[in-house]
């Protein structure tokens, strides 16, 4: 399956499990000028799908806006080091490696795949941050919010 398109990395958004929970700022409304709608696109919580993200234009960037896939990995992995997930209290590891991570998001997003990478902070802080292609697959009514440079 071949895909042709560009990507735009959003977040990182870090917060609380209840903050995250509030799933009314997570779905677009189905009307463009409801108040649903205007409430979603204003918020920064993750959206339930990723392809939603966008229809955030105001929160899409150039500098994070690629055409090669090894800068939007290079993104996903300079936000995972800034902010490493928390380790288990009896040690043992919660989440898969750094190295099996990027594998995977230099596999999955040539494919026309979204990443999102989500843990807990030392912090005991949600974060999740996405990378999301464009024209997106599951979303292909939904215009480019910003066309790379």
């Amino acid at each position: 399956m071949t895909w042709s398109g560009h990507w735009h990395g959003y977040g990182p958004w870090t917060g609380s499990r209840d903050a995250y929970g509030q799933e009314a700022l997570r779905r677009p409304g189905a009307e463009r000028d409801s108040e649903q709608n205007r409430a979603f696109v204003a918020s920064t919580l993750p959206p339930l799908m990723t392809g939603h993200w966008l229809l955030r234009r105001d929160q899409t960037s150039v500098a994070r806006t690629w055409t090669r896939v090894v800068g939007a990995v290079t993104w996903l992995q300079s936000t995972y080091e800034a902010n490493p997930p928390a380790d288990r209290d009896d040690g043992g590891c919660a989440h898969i490696s750094l190295k099996d991570k990027v594998v995977y998001a230099m596999d999955a997003l040539p494919r026309g795949v979204d990443v999102c990478w989500m843990h807990y902070t030392k912090s005991q802080s949600l974060i999740s941050f996405s990378v999301v292609c464009c024209l997106n697959r599951h979303h292909p009514g939904l215009p480019c919010p910003r066309p790379p440079a």
